[in-house]
């Protein structure tokens, strides 16, 4: 946690209560401040929240980020459900754009790491469209470079060779998560966030749901109508994830009523 900010945990795994503008603001000064190994900012959804309830050592990787922002409206509505209310959900396809802006009014670097294949070229392209100052390098490495020691040592080097003071990984997730947390002492940035597809939409490669179904938590069934061979099996958590809706709740009845269900010993 940061500063003064409030954290809540929801299943396992904690969430900052900020807004958007808030996280803008937070992620702009840490990666200002630049000390010691990279920071994490992770900003989990309903899978990665499924995610972590099966793997330990991936909730703990979340649990140690310096940040962590819910992107997912029913982590939204579920933190209101049980009176913890966390104001909005914060993206990383909307943080990626937002922080370049931020970035480039007070003269930090950033880099996008990732992406398929001139995506990141792209994107740098359009951010730099809009913020002609911004100092902005990007790298994608081949895939499979985290189990290749030589392509990896590449990539790690190709980011400090620019220094930035914000990172951006787009790898997928956990993928993304756990590379950042296993070179944070070799990487010399700022601050590093697991971006997801943000370069791809930033690119603008892919299209996002239209506001209405970002709103409505419906931006999942878009991305899932537009690619569902690949996006089947990771949606499926959006299903699973009623069962931590129920347990939340039923905590939340026997935290604040002393409520028990009969089957309660």
């Amino acid at each position: 946690m940061v500063g003064s900010t409030q954290r809540i945990m929801i299943s396992n795994l904690y969430f900052d209560v900020m807004n958007f503008d808030q996280a803008v603001s937070e992620i702009t000064e840490i990666a200002k401040k630049k000390q010691g190994s990279c920071s994490l900012v992770v900003t989990p959804n309903v899978d990665h929240v499924m995610r972590a309830r099966q793997s330990e050592s991936l909730a703990r990787i979340y649990r140690d980020a310096i940040l962590s922002l819910a992107d997912g409206m029913p982590i939204v509505w579920l933190s209101k459900l049980i009176g913890k209310k966390l104001p909005c959900r914060v993206t990383g396809a909307d943080l990626l754009p937002a922080l370049a802006t931020a970035a480039s009014k007070a003269n930090l670097s950033i880099f996008l790491f990732g992406g398929p294949d001139g995506a990141a070229e792209r994107a740098s392209a359009a951010l730099r469209s809009k913020s002609p100052s911004l100092k902005i390098d990007c790298y994608m490495p081949p895939f499979g470079f985290e189990k290749d020691r030589n392509e990896n040592s590449r990539a790690i080097a190709e980011i400090n060779r620019f220094n930035p003071d914000l990172l951006f990984v787009g790898l997928g997730s956990p993928k993304q998560e756990i590379w950042i947390s296993t070179h944070a002492s070799q990487l010399r940035a700022g601050i590093a966030i697991g971006v997801g597809a943000a370069i791809e939409f930033t690119a603008g490669d892919l299209k996002r749901a239209p506001k209405w179904m970002q709103n409505s938590g419906l931006e999942w069934v878009y991305r899932l109508m537009s690619d569902p061979k690949r996006l089947a099996g990771r949606y499926v958590a959006n299903i699973l994830f009623i069962t931590v809706v129920l347990q939340e709740i039923s905590d939340y009845l026997i935290g604040k009523f002393g409520f028990r269900s009969k089957n309660t010993p």
